[in-house]
């Protein structure tokens, strides 16, 4: 039945990351084609800077006001008292909703009230035409934060379930919501459709996920209720907040270094971090979602020495994916960066200089994708204090960072600041989870980087190797010769990273192959049902 295909646990880490990682796969590429429609009617240009610089102020006030957050707080905190008493869980959940509800819409009308004094301060090198767009766009995208508050607390309580498919669907959704905002309302309003998108997509990410909350129990009641439990919570979250606001304040202190630099840089690094970000959503955040639950469960259950195996394979796993897509893009970017935004009025300029802007994102990709699983193995301590002061520094290393590199490569040395920082803050995090709980688990996961790393070495060389006759019979002035030479180069050095992987019999590659052989069977076999009526 849906239902039943729409209701379904994931029963293990890696078969819940394949749900996650397919979901998001789908996400992201809808966001390269929300991206590539961007680029294609504005260009590297004034309307894109404004629309991205709107983004900063609602996405502050969304991960300030808990919401990113709550995830952290939540979860371990719900699956405790669930275990012991469901009606005040659920009690627990409307507080929450209710509190973040009220906050959220009172921060959205106070920052619509002081948005110009507040942008200036953050793109004070835009023009005045300039900032009364990114002023206007602003206000209207500060409706989506509220929408978006709601909707992450109902995305906890399914994640806290291991309910990952409606959970993963929900972002899909935002994404198209944005797509119909450029199709269909910015040909009517001009760029104010782009904020009006935002919002259709909002709603569209909670509606999805509220059949599947009401199928788990749950009913809405107008409470406030502030017992142990909630405080727990609210503890919890306020350092996680805080350390979502400081990334917040890293991406407001990159937009204003990069508002000072020529026409189109802000647009050019949001650009390229959005190619960046597709692997690590897709691998980084759909392992490190699938893992907590069960690090949560197993301190939750007094077995927190149980967490370091899951946390050692789940490290591995990443490891093994990360790797070759790292070489990917660090050998293809320049045909990835043309293939996605290579249209319209994104000239070979812009593709040249954003293609260098995502080589320096992409040098932290590990660091990025292993971190968020180390934060967790943290969060599920219920310790949300330690990451906060980590990336706090991570924060003032990039602002700092940025600064020199700014003066010597422009907006490409704000991507290797980032990636300066993120590896730091991998660094540390380790060390500071090691001496939390011992061993990790380092010999296995030094054994299988051996591995892996001969596997990427091998990739790389096919890879290079193949590019340059590739575009000697492809037209690469052409979108289907570039796309061509890279698909085809990258496709052939991927079969060869498995081919050596498989020679070294690496674990985690026949993992993997068991897990998405036995998610597509059991997804087969509901279809079957559906299909027969069952």
């Amino acid at each position: 039945m849906i239902r039943r295909l729409f209701s379904a646990q994931a029963q293990s880490i890696t078969g819940a990351a394949i749900i996650l990682g397919a979901a998001s796969f789908v996400s992201r590429i809808i966001g390269v084609l929300r991206d590539r429609l961007f680029a294609h009617y504005f260009g590297a240009g004034d309307v894109l800077d404004a629309y991205y610089a709107a983004f900063r102020i609602p996405d502050f006030i969304f991960n300030l006001l808990l919401v990113g957050a709550l995830t952290a707080g939540f979860i371990p905190v719900f699956l405790e008292v669930w275990g012991r008493d469901k009606e005040r869980a659920w009690q627990i959940t409307n507080s929450i909703l209710n509190l973040i509800g009220l906050s959220m819409g009172a921060a959205a009308l106070i920052l619509a009230a002081f948005a110009p004094p507040v942008l200036h301060l953050l793109v004070p090198g835009f023009a005045a035409e300039k900032m009364a767009l990114t002023v206007s766009l602003t206000r209207v995208m500060l409706v989506s934060s509220v929408l978006l508050a709601l909707s992450g607390v109902v995305s906890s309580v399914l994640h806290a379930f291991k309910n990952f498919l409606i959970f993963a669907l929900a972002p899909i959704f935002y994404n198209l919501g944005i797509i119909a905002g450029v199709v269909l309302i910015v040909p009517h309003t001009g760029p104010s459709g782009l904020a009006w998108g935002v919002v259709i997509g909002a709603l569209a990410h909670i509606a999805i996920q509220l059949p599947a909350l009401s199928g788990h129990g749950f009913r809405y009641r107008p409470v406030l209720s502030w017992g142990a439990d909630t405080s727990r919570i609210i503890k919890l979250i306020i350092p996680r907040t805080l350390g979502l606001a400081a990334q917040q304040l890293n991406l407001l202190a990159t937009t204003a270094i990069a508002s000072s630099l020529s026409a189109g840089s802000v647009a050019i690094f949001n650009l390229a971090n959005n190619l960046q970000y597709f692997p690590v959503g897709i691998i980084g955040h759909s392992f490190s979602l699938a893992v907590f639950p069960t690090f949560a469960k197993l301190v939750a259950d007094k077995r927190p020495h149980e967490m370091v195996g899951h946390f050692s394979a789940t490290v591995r796993q990443i490891v093994f994916l990360i790797v070759p897509v790292t070489v990917i893009f660090l050998l293809l970017r320049a045909q990835i960066t043309r293939v996605v935004f290579g249209s319209g009025e994104f000239d070979w300029t812009a593709t040249a200089l954003t293609a260098d802007t995502l080589a320096f994102f992409t040098l932290s990709l590990f660091a990025q994708c292993l971190s968020l699983v180390i934060a967790r193995a943290f969060y599920a301590l219920q310790d949300t204090w330690t990451p906060f002061f980590v990336g706090l520094g991570g924060l003032l290393v990039h602002i700092i960072a940025s600064l020199y590199a700014k003066e010597l490569l422009g907006v490409r040395g704000l991507a290797l600041a980032y990636s300066l920082s993120m590896v730091l803050q991998f660094c540390l995090l380790w060390i500071l989870l090691r001496r939390r709980v011992g061993s990790l688990g380092e010999l296995s996961i030094v054994k299988n980087l051996a591995k892996v790393s001969a596997g990427a070495v091998f990739m790389a060389l096919i890879v290079q190797w193949l590019k340059y006759p590739l575009a000697n019979l492809v037209d690469m002035t052409r979108f289907w010769g570039i796309l061509s030479q890279g698909l085809i180069s990258g496709t052939i050095g991927l079969l060869g990273y498995g081919f050596v992987c498989h020679l070294l019999r690496l674990e985690e590659m026949e993992l993997f192959r068991q897990s998405l052989q036995r998610r597509w069977l059991k997804l087969f076999n509901i279809h079957d049902k559906i299909e027969n009526g069952g």
